[in-house]
């Protein structure tokens, strides 16, 4: 661990954090901000090798770092991402998808916002001692009012984040204002789940969906499903929107790692174990029936079609 990520953790005790994952994980009195979440997550990630924090993608993968790896560059390939693009990655965690498309793809320049001050400190720091700091430029700022000028990229990116944003649909706009005519936006998104026809697998269907939200700082606005997902794409002013369900490519293969691998959860706080202990002895299908996951994608119109 680097002096910046064991600096971060000092000021918290051990009792001070075991007492805030159960006020967050097991009680009402406890609503938190993405910020707070992830301050509170900090760098206990599940991957053995650097820190992702996504669920990753397990078409091929055979563990959490594989997939994790996977689903970025599922990312970077439907964005294109090229030598001459400038990129804009919201949300982006501790920059594992930016060090990696830069290894893999080398954009002429990658921006990086997001909320939460100490992931932006300790993203910095790996940028740097990886000698990225010139290229790879990571920014505290919003997604939802990105301080860049209009037209100003060519791609925007959104790993797993995009349901914390208030609103999606705000950074759908913001999205489309800073990027060039022909610019792309693609997300990995977590959203809804097409509604169950019995009442009783709907009702579960959406208790799970509005404890996630509470749990996790996802606005009532974010609620969407794949069709009212594409309508404020299409609104925003975006072409060639296609918004593809990958869920089979996600939860199964993660429930499956959690239950099989004891040491995923061993790279948690020990509170923080917990709920992912419970949900364990339910099946894939009960724990994630109110989810989907998308690769969502969408064009800005080139301006001879404006």
């Amino acid at each position: 661990m680097s002096e910046v990520e064991k600096a971060a953790l000092q000021p918290r005790s051990h009792l001070r954090e075991a007492i805030d994952y159960f006020l967050w994980a097991f009680t009402p009195f406890r609503p938190m901000t993405a910020k707070d979440i992830y301050n509170l997550v900090s760098t206990n990630a599940f991957t053995a090798r650097g820190l992702y924090l996504n669920l990753g993608y397990w078409e091929n993968a055979r563990t959490i770092d594989q997939a994790c790896e996977a689903l970025t560059e599922l990312v970077g390939k439907t964005a294109a991402i090229g030598p001459e693009d400038e990129v804009v990655d919201v949300g982006f965690g501790f920059a594992e998808q930016d060090i990696f498309w830069m290894e893999q793809y080398a954009p002429r320049r990658i921006i990086g916002l997001n909320v939460t001050p100490l992931q932006v400190r300790i993203a910095r720091e790996r940028v740097n001692a990886m000698g990225m700091a010139g290229r790879i430029d990571l920014r505290e700022g919003s997604a939802t009012a990105m301080e860049l000028p209009d037209d100003s990229c060519d791609v925007v990116t959104a790993v797993e984040c995009a349901f914390h944003f208030n609103t999606r649909e705000l950074f759908f706009a913001e999205a489309f204002r800073v990027l060039r005519p022909g610019g792309r936006l693609v997300l990995a998104d977590v959203i809804r789940n097409p509604a169950e026809a019995r009442p009783l697998r709907r009702m579960m269907q959406d208790f799970t969906w509005n404890a996630f939200a509470k749990k996790f700082a996802v606005p009532r606005e974010n609620a969407d499903r794949s069709d009212s997902y594409g309508d404020k794409l299409q609104a925003a002013g975006f072409a060639n929107v296609r918004v593809a369900s990958i869920r089979d490519h996600i939860f199964p293969g993660w429930h499956q790692s959690l239950a099989q691998d004891s040491v995923l959860l061993r790279r948690l706080h020990p509170v923080g174990r917990l709920p992912y202990r419970l949900l364990l002895h339910l099946d894939t299908n009960t724990v994630y029936g109110a989810f989907d996951y998308v690769l969502a994608s969408a064009r800005k119109p080139s301006q001879s079609h404006s």
